[in-house]
């Protein structure tokens, strides 16, 4: 049976309030900042927010999803070999293994998480080598891939630089799976590793 993300969340932030994972420290690009998303199925909505971490390293990317207060209540990682997602559970952390993040996510939190398009969607431009096509919106420029919508709502530096406020959406389908709304808003600019000096 899946379960929403707020049950996932608070039955999480009840086993362990002030859990964490050892931090990301050899990624070539970081992004930190808020997440606030909002499920909806067959006229049922349900939302949640937090603090997210998100880094890039190579082929592998890790997401991590804190709870308002800092503590750690998911991560997601994803490299060639599959997906992991990994929370702490009643005798220590739980982890489940799929073979991409959409589909663990959807089992696992009743929604998908498309964690392997941030890498790309999070800067402001689609996955390269893979269909999309460019949308303009009443709310920024925009594109369509795998099945989402991605919107640049804001960029840092004046309009100039980075994204910082994004919307990803995603419609209700007959499958079915909820329509999702995930907006995130960049606490700063990645931090971006330089080359070994």
């Amino acid at each position: 049976m899946k379960r929403t993300l707020a049950a996932v969340f608070a039955g999480v932030q009840l086993v362990c309030a002030c859990s964490t994972f050892a931090p990301v420290t050899t990624a070539e690009r970081q992004y930190v900042g808020r997440f606030s998303v909002v499920t909806t199925l067959a006229g049922k909505r349900d939302s949640s927010s937090g603090r997210f971490k998100f880094a890039v390293e190579g082929d592998s990317v890790v997401l991590d999803l804190d709870s308002p207060l800092g503590s750690t209540l998911a991560r997601v990682a994803v490299d060639p070999r599959g997906a992991r997602l990994t929370a702490p559970g009643n005798s220590g952390q739980r982890e489940v293994r799929g073979a991409n993040a959409e589909a663990l996510t959807y089992e696992v939190l009743g929604w998908p998480l498309p964690v392997q398009g941030f890498r790309d969607w999070i800067d402001g431009r689609p996955v390269a080598g893979r269909p999309s096509s460019e949308l303009v919106t009443s709310t920024g420029k925009a594109f369509e891939q795998d099945g989402w919508t991605i919107t640049v709502l804001e960029r840092f530096d004046e309009g100039r630089g980075a994204p910082r406020r994004l919307l990803f959406e995603r419609p209700e389908t007959q499958e079915p799976t909820p329509a999702i709304s995930l907006r995130l808003v960049l606490d700063e600019p990645p931090m971006v590793r330089g080359p070994p000096g």
